[in-house]
This record gives structure tokens, sequence and C-alpha cells, in this order.
């Protein structure tokens, strides 16, 4: 960790964050003005940038966290590299490029195409959004439940923040691909309960997204395995580099799909996404340089856990309509449960410390 980090203001971090949010709530407000041409439509799109954006981080902090933690292991070479190229995929690729290649693919149409028809017929641009939202939810639901039941099913893990729950799952890790089994029960009994053709699609695109974590894992681990024979600043970086980034996919699976509640128009949900997107990058980077996760040793659990709803509640959402406001609280709710939890062991560790300074000194 850098030195200058610790003596480095909260605030100062996010100095960035404020001015992509000037600009583009500037940018909001002038697309409201040229597609409306009234003042109330300038500030119902400055609105729904700012809603928006607020959505993008309330889903996205624990986003942060895993983010730190996987970067916490690579070289600064490849922090810098995941922190720049990494935000320009995350904003770029996953808010403006991912929506348009859905709808590419599903209305059989080219990019250029689905850019235009984004333009304009917004309703029917949310229209084919709308209708891929099941194999979506199927895919990033299965990933980020791999990503959660892997963090917990680990023999070597010591911290357990419900120990009750948490000390079985580290003692079940020994039996050889238990999450995975796990996986693919809950596949089984939501098909079940999805039924119809739909039901093949929602198997077979979970079943993608199980293959993907699995892929990036090997993948990561052969790319990270063949760099030792490279220089120090080049190592362990690239494959931790592409599980992020997959990982950054599918925390957005949920908001990008989650936006057009809100708005139909692609520039507006970019803007507004893409802001929020810059404040889950600066609380990466403060979490990192300033140890946070060291300080606060139940806020992982949290952040996982609160994975584990999110993929739980984008498998519920092929059979009912949760709102995304309940997702966000219910994440954000967590991880101020595990924070509160770590203030407190901090606190009681604290004080154990001093009666034991007490102790030896009338001894």
């Amino acid at each position: 960790m850098n030195q200058s980090a610790t003596h480095k203001s909260s605030l100062s971090y996010f100095h960035w964050a404020f001015i992509v949010t000037v600009l583009g709530l500037i940018l909001g407000a002038v697309l409201g003005w040229q597609t409306t041409g009234t003042i109330g439509g300038m500030a119902t799109v400055f609105f729904i940038c700012t809603v928006l954006a607020v959505l993008e981080i309330s889903l996205s902090f624990d986003n942060a966290i895993v983010n730190a933690n996987k970067l916490k292991e690579m070289t600064p070479v490849w922090q810098k590299r995941f922190l720049t190229w990494g935000i320009v995929i995350a904003v770029f690729g996953m808010r403006i490029v991912f929506p348009l290649a859905i709808v590419a693919i599903a209305a059989q149409i080219g990019p250029w195409d689905a850019l235009v028809l984004a333009a304009r017929e917004p309703d029917e641009y949310a229209r084919i959004m709308n209708d891929a939202h099941l194999p979506i939810a199927a895919f990033g639901g299965t990933f980020l439940m791999m990503v959660g039941l892997n963090y917990f099913f680990d023999h070597k893990k010591e911290i357990h923040w419900l120990p009750g729950l948490e000390r079985v799952m580290a003692r079940s890790a020994t039996i050889k691909g238990i999450e995975i089994a796990f996986v693919l029960a809950l596949m089984l009994v939501f098909s079940w309960l999805i039924g119809g053709e739909e039901a093949t699609v929602f198997v077979h695109c979970a079943i993608y997204g199980l293959l993907t974590f699995l892929a990036v894992e090997v993948v990561g681990g052969l790319l990270d395995a063949s760099q030792q024979t490279m220089s120090a600043a080049a190592k362990g970086g690239l494959g931790a580099f592409i599980y992020l980034e997959v990982l950054d996919a599918s925390f957005s699976f949920d908001g990008v799909i989650g936006a057009f509640a809100l708005t139909q128009n692609l520039f507006v949900i970019a803007i507004g996404l893409g802001i929020g997107a810059m404040y889950v990058r600066s609380m990466t980077i403060m979490l990192v340089e300033k140890g946070t996760l060291a300080e606060y040793r139940y806020l992982e659990h949290g952040a996982f856990y609160a994975i584990l709803i999110l993929s739980v509640i984008m498998y519920a959402q092929t059979l009912v309509h949760i709102p995304e406001v309940i997702t966000g609280l219910g994440g954000a709710a967590l991880i101020g449960l595990s924070l509160w939890s770590s203030i407190r062991h901090n606190k009681r560790e604290r004080v154990d410390d001093q009666e034991t300074q007490r102790e030896k000194l009338h001894a």
C-alpha cells in the first residue's frame, strides 16, 4: 500500500467521479433539451440521469469491494491497467456496446442498425432488450452465484462473519465440486418453476454462465502461471484482469436491464450508468490504497453475501418482477451490517488489548 495513501482524504479519491458527474449531467440536460425542446423535458432527463447514477452505485458497491479484494493481489502495473482500460471497457463496453449487441443478435440486424433503432425507435429497442432479460438473468445470475459460493466454500478461509454457516461451508469445501452441484440443483429448480420453452432457454444460458466462470478460472490460472517467467511488473495480472472484466459484466447485466424501467433512451442510460461506474472505480481505488478491507474484516463477507442475494434475485426475476430498489437496498443493507460488525469487532479488540496492558502493568 502506498504510504502517502494513508494521509490522503477519502473525498480526494472521488475527484474524477465528481468531474464526470458534472459533465454527464450537463450532457444529459443538453440531450433532454434537444429531444424535447422544453425545460420540463430537460429537467426530466437530468433527473433520470441522477437516479440511474444512484442506482448503479447502490447495485455495484459490492462490486467495488470484490474488485478491491482481487486488485490487492495484482501488481501495481496491472492495477493501473484495470483502473484505466478496465473502466473504459466497463463504461463503454457494458453500458453502450453490450445493449446494442443484445438487440443486434435478437433482432438479427447489424450493430449500426441497432444504434439507429435505439435513436429512432426507443420503445422497440426497449422491448427487444426486455425480451432478452431471461437469458441474461440466467447467465449473469449463475456466474455471480459461482463467484459468491467460491468465496465461502474455501477450506483455507479462517475469518467468519456468521460462524455457524460459514464454518460449515468452509469444511464442506473439501468435497470437490460442491458449489457446482449446488448451482446445478438450483438451476433445475428454477427451470422446473419456469416451465415450457423458456425453461430450456434458462438452462442453456445458465450452463453457459457456469462454463464461463470455470473457463475464466482455468484461463486466468494458466495465464498467470505462464507469466512466472516474465518480468516482475507483468506477473500475476492478465488472468485477474480477465476475471474482473467478466465479473464487472455480470454485475452490469442487472443495472442495464433495470435502467430500461426508467427510460428507453440508450444514451441517457449510458450517461447515468457511466457516472455511477466512475464512483465504483473511485471506491475501488480507495479500498485498495487505504487498506480498508484489512481494517474492516467482515466487509468482504457482506459484499459476497450481497452477490449471492443478487444472483438469487436475478434467478427470481425470471418468474416475477423485483424492483431494482429492493436489489440495491438489500445489498447496501448487508454491506452496512458487515461494516457495523467490523467496527464492533475492532472496538472489542482495542478493549481487550487495553485490559491485557493493564494486567501486565499490575503483574
